[in-house]
């Protein structure tokens, strides 16, 4: 099942050397993303024309993706985290790309990856509660005709989570 997910092509771009001052700009952007140019550039003493090249460069070469607000499940009412791991029937690209683009459309898959061992996939499913999920895995994950087997794990409290890579 690997690389089924793998839609990226290789490009020069997304190779780019990072220095001290990048690493740096990606740190302080994981921390609060909506800090300034400059802002940015009075706490890495460099002028805010510099600071402002660094990113785009970083944006045109993917390695930021996207700027992002991170919202807390429980304040919004969708408290219940599962983790969903998935083994499927038949594992060649046509039957893999139409699972992964089934399961990418459902709102209540927060991440699918695509996993080595005994099952093929592991979703992060977000819903309200026990019933939401219960919904969920009937009328959406049941009507998925690909899936051979399925275990649902429930979390029962966020030890560490972290949106950060850059350490």
């Amino acid at each position: 099942m690997n690389n089924l997910g793998n839609t990226k092509k290789d490009n020069a771009a997304d190779n780019i050397a990072l220095d001290e001052k990048d690493i740096a700009i990606l740190q302080l952007l994981e921390e609060d993303a909506k800090m300034t140019i400059r802002d940015l550039a009075a706490k890495l003493n460099l002028s805010a024309t510099p600071v402002y090249e660094r990113i785009r460069k970083m944006e045109q070469a993917g390695v930021i993706r996207q700027y992002a607000a991170i919202v807390d499940p429980s304040k919004i009412d969708k408290a219940l985290t599962v983790l969903c791991y998935i083994s499927l029937k038949e594992h060649g690209k046509k039957a893999g790309s139409k699972f992964i683009k089934e399961i990418t459309s459902f709102p209540e898959v927060m991440e699918c990856l695509n996993i080595s061992g005994q099952f093929d996939f592991m979703l992060k499913v977000q819903v309200k509660d026990m019933l939401a999920y219960h919904e969920f895995n009937v009328n959406k994950l049941g009507e998925l005709d690909n899936i051979r087997h399925m275990e649902s794990v429930f979390v029962m409290s966020v030890i560490k989570a972290t949106h950060r890579v850059v350490y």
